[in-house]
């Protein structure tokens, strides 16, 4: 049984991505302008590079709307509603890093995570309007993990061309700098910094598949609560 969501159409949907792209990339730009002309006298600073796994989603929604329904938009909307969904929930286990010297810069992360988690909620809805079958598929989930592991070895690079030009630190992987993330820099002194790196990689994908079975038993309960009965 196919799901249906009649309220809300395909184009209105691919209307709220592509707008929420160009929000994101244009309040992005202003932040970059800010930190760069009013917060370090024009000097750029490459530890703000937008290339985290908070910021793929920018990118993504650039894309998606032009995309008619196929494996690779099933893909990317797996990876908005898994991956960019954790990303943005994650982040308030430890705000610390919302915080900036200047207010303004505080606002904006904090309106940026949450309008990234509406997204991977209306990403999830998405999906499962346009399923062609009654089960979320595990191949879009393989698809949208090796984006991720695409975008981990994207921001190694980046780490290691960059670092010779400032602090860098995209996914927080790079293994020149200690582990930050709540949780895995306790485990540096036990395991070495590289070991848990990894693991923070392999959480991460943990996390992004229990959001997809999340989905799939939201998806199941649906179609349970809407099965025609029998007369």
């Amino acid at each position: 049984m196919k799901i249906q969501i009649p309220a809300i159409t395909t184009p209105k949907l691919n209307h709220f991505f592509l707008f929420s792209g160009i929000l994101m990339s244009a309040s992005e730009l202003w932040k970059q302008w800010y930190l760069t002309f009013r917060q370090n006298n024009g000097v750029y600073q490459w530890w703000y590079f937008p290339f985290q796994l908070c910021s793929i989603a920018m990118y993504i929604l650039l894309i998606l709307p032009w995309l008619k329904p196929s494996r690779a938009r099933q893909a990317l909307l797996s990876f908005l509603m898994n991956y960019s969904l954790l990303g943005g929930i994650a982040v308030f286990a430890d705000t610390s890093g919302l915080h900036y010297k200047s207010p303004v810069l505080t606002v904006h992360s904090y309106l940026w995570h949450i309008l990234l988690i509406t997204i991977g909620l209306t990403a999830g809805f998405t999906y499962i309007k346009e399923l062609r079958s009654p089960l979320l598929s595990h191949q879009h989930f393989r698809d949208s993990t090796l984006l991720y592991l695409a975008c981990c070895t994207t921001a190694f690079i980046l780490n290691q061309l960059l670092d010779s030009h400032g602090s860098i630190n995209m996914f927080y992987i790079n293994p020149d700098y200690k582990m930050q993330q709540i949780g895995f820099s306790a485990l540096v002194p036990y395991t070495g910094n590289i070991p848990a790196i990894l693991l923070y990689i392999l959480s991460t994908i943990l996390g992004a598949a229990i959001f997809f079975h999340i989905w799939r038993l939201a998806v199941h309960i649906y179609q349970q609560k809407h099965r025609p009965r029998a007369k």
